[in-house]
């Protein structure tokens, strides 16, 4: 029940990072600034590391959602590991192989890879809208 409630928590906190993208006064003079790249960092940073622990909370509550060169990972600190490596391949799309997920975990890459999509498209669409808004 616990690893549900946190599932839930962590779910929330990626979706409130996601929705500032689309707040507008989030991006205001923000363009092309340290503070944007800080801003896009703190995005995926929430992203990689609440996807990582969703894929940990389905471990850890007996799912088989991803597979290392075909074998399960049993231990837990490997197992987290694993999780954040694997995020981190699927956010940014580079995914070798050694990892791969399986049952469940097909759907939860799937948004997260869509995710990682997405949010450079829509930091730059936001960014550009709030420009053109300043000049016009």
């Amino acid at each position: 029940m616990l690893g549900y409630l946190l599932l839930f928590v962590i779910i929330f906190i990626i979706t409130s990072s996601l929705r500032t993208l689309f707040v507008p006064t989030a991006l205001q003079e923000k363009y092309l600034s340290w503070e944007s790249f800080i801003y896009l960092i703190f995005i995926f940073s929430t992203i990689f590391l609440g996807f990582g622990l969703i894929y940990f909370i389905f471990i850890q509550n007996g799912f088989t959602i991803l597979l290392v060169n075909g074998n399960e990972v049993k231990d837990t600190i490997t197992s987290l590991h694993t999780c954040f490596y694997f995020s981190g391949l699927t956010l940014f799309s580079v995914g070798y192989g050694d990892v791969v997920p399986v049952g469940i975990g097909r759907g939860i890459a799937i948004i997260e890879a869509l995710i990682g999509y997405t949010v450079p498209a829509s930091f730059i669409v936001r960014t550009v809208v709030d420009f053109r808004k300043e000049r016009g």
